[in-house]
């Protein structure tokens, strides 16, 4: 398996940052591959020598897909699992449940370790995971810690210097959105009248006060306009909405239905077996709409959500960004047919995005979390940069007309990155099949994928040995080219990519001539590689056809 060139550059930094400090944090958001990096970082310290490392998460899905992942990327390391069912050191490196590990029988029976991993950092200073901290700093003072978090800034302030000293990277949101791995998104801040009483809410040490939120919000007349802001921007897409207290919730689900649209209130105090019911409703697409209470922050993923609506603050950036990373993961197709995401429309009825700014997180060991920029926008008549608040350019007079009274779009988030060139990063030669950029092939030993162009969207598709070739992605051109570049990196190996190899452009064989149009033939610059991307194409057209006409055929059923 191979890593992205972002990612073995994250992975070389922490690798770095152990060797000196013997502890580090890396900040890895949705969609970087955290649990493939974290897994080659152990790899690369353990792998080589009779060393001994823990894994440590706090849930047990984590716990497996971490174990799922980490064999891919190290299949000749042994592994083992400490959790409820199970408690066996006998692996290399054992994946345990933090809450499980740290009961005291369970820490004596814990050996000396090498490597101590920590997935989701940010409970690092938790009491649990402290105990699990200490003791393995005490049965070997040489321990490496290594956290891996998209958080770092916790709700509560509590910093995490106490266990991790620096942070040795940070991939950002930005990097994700411009390399196609996640989706953009397109944010609404729209001023229902409330937005100065919101600012004087009282604020707590978790958060606001979400009982007061709830009398300025918890209002007939304010959750009419949010149902009408939504029907006219994101009325076919499927939506979480964030509220600030059970009752509020209640009333805008009352809301959404009462307006025909399909809708599920989920909370805390909801049995595990309904609320399973009710996201299984929600990920079947019978629900259109889950209307929820600090319960789908964290945690929870439904890739074919596509609007996020915020109807209370957050005091916390950290909280806002796993509010809004809801709606901006990429969708499999084969997963969710006939589902084409290209943005997430975000609709905020508080002061979230006025107070934080962007999606940026800064990162501070100490526990201060600091705000973002406030949002700007250029006039178009005089350049002048200005608060994205303001209707009225106070340089020049220039009225923004373009939306409604109350309302102003804006990024959430000002993503500096120009967009990457995937076709020059890839560790593969991509082939432009007929020279107009709208058929791109590349290959490996056992693998093969293309990104194909129809009908104002891009499709792309993968195939390997023994297994029938498959719709990857549908959207847009970055979304495709991420999605066919990782397929590659899952199948191959360091042995098949990287395209400055010789053999690259060694003149096409005979063989592949034989199987080639006659004209190639004629073409004496044609390469091994050029000439099998073109029999890659030509032994699998049939299929690439069948799955992106299907593909296309299945979106404008599901959009008539």
């Amino acid at each position: 398996m191979l890593l992205r060139p972002r990612q073995k550059l994250f992975v070389e930094r922490s690798i770095a940052a152990l060797d000196t400090h013997r502890n580090t944090l890396g900040v890895a958001p949705t969609a970087s591959g955290k649990t493939i990096m974290l897994s080659a970082v152990a790899g690369a310290l353990i792998g080589e020598r009779d060393a001994k490392a823990c894994v440590l998460a706090h849930r047990d899905e984590l716990t497996d897909q971490n174990r799922t992942k980490f064999a891919r990327v190290n299949p000749a390391i042994t592994t083992s699992v400490i959790d409820a069912a199970e408690k066996s050191w006998n692996g290399q490196v054992a994946f345990a449940m933090a809450p499980t590990l740290a009961r005291p029988a369970n820490l004596d029976a814990m050996p000396a370790l090498d490597l101590l991993v920590i997935d989701e950092a940010h409970h690092a200073v938790a009491q649990s995971y402290r105990r699990i901290i200490d003791r393995a700093t005490q049965r070997n003072p040489d321990v490496r810690i290594f956290g891996v978090t998209a958080t770092p800034n916790r709700g509560d302030k509590k910093g995490l210097r106490e266990v991790f000293d620096n942070v040795a990277d940070q991939i950002r949101i930005g990097e994700l959105i411009a390399s196609g791995h996640l989706v953009p998104p397109r944010t609404f801040v729209i001023d229902v009248g409330v937005q100065d009483e919101l600012r004087s809410v009282h604020k707590s040490v978790a958060d606001f006060d979400m009982n007061e939120v709830a009398g300025i919000m918890d209002r007939a007349p304010i959750t009419e306009e949010v149902i009408r802001h939504w029907m006219e921007k994101a009325g076919e897409r499927q939506t979480v909405v964030f509220c600030s207290t059970v009752a509020h919730a209640a009333h805008v689900t009352d809301a959404f239905q009462a307006a025909g649209v399909p809708a599920a209130l989920i909370h805390g105090d909801l049995t595990p077996e309904l609320r399973r019911a009710l996201l299984t409703s929600y990920a079947r697409g019978s629900i259109r709409v889950v209307v929820n209470v600090a319960v789908l922050t964290e945690g929870w993923d439904h890739p074919p959500t596509s609007c996020v609506v915020l109807l209370r603050p957050s005091s916390f950036k950290s909280t806002m960004i796993q509010m809004v990373g809801r709606g901006l993961r990429t969708v499999n197709p084969e997963e969710h047919p006939g589902i084409a995401k290209t943005d997430c429309v975000i609709l905020d009825f508080g002061t979230s995005s006025l107070i934080h700014g962007s999606l940026e997180q800064d990162v501070d060991l100490d526990g201060r979390e600091l705000a973002g920029d406030a949002p700007t926008k250029t006039c178009p008549q005089c350049s002048a940069v200005v608060p994205a608040a303001v209707t009225e350019c106070p340089l020049c007079g220039h009225v923004w007309e373009s939306m409604a009274a109350g309302e102003r779009a804006q990024p959430l988030g000002d993503f500096l990155m120009t967009e990457i060139d995937l076709l020059k990063r890839s560790s593969f030669e991509w082939v432009d099949l007929h020279g107009d950029g709208a058929a791109l092939v590349a290959n490996g030993f056992t693998a093969w994928a293309g990104v194909f162009f129809l009908n104002g969207r891009w499709y792309a598709v993968g195939g390997a040995q023994k297994q029938r070739p498959r719709l990857l992605s549908v959207g847009e051109e970055m979304v495709g080219l991420a999605a066919a570049d990782d397929w590659l990196n899952t199948n191959e190996s360091d042995e098949s990519a990287h395209k400055t190899r010789s053999w690259l452009r060694q003149p096409a064989t005979e063989r592949q001539l034989a199987y080639l149009p006659p004209e190639c033939r004629l073409d004496f610059s044609l390469t091994r590689y050029r000439a099998s991307a073109l029999l890659t194409f030509r032994f699998n057209r049939s299929a690439i056809r069948s799955l992106v006409f299907g593909a296309a055929e299945a979106a404008l059923a599901a959009a008539a």
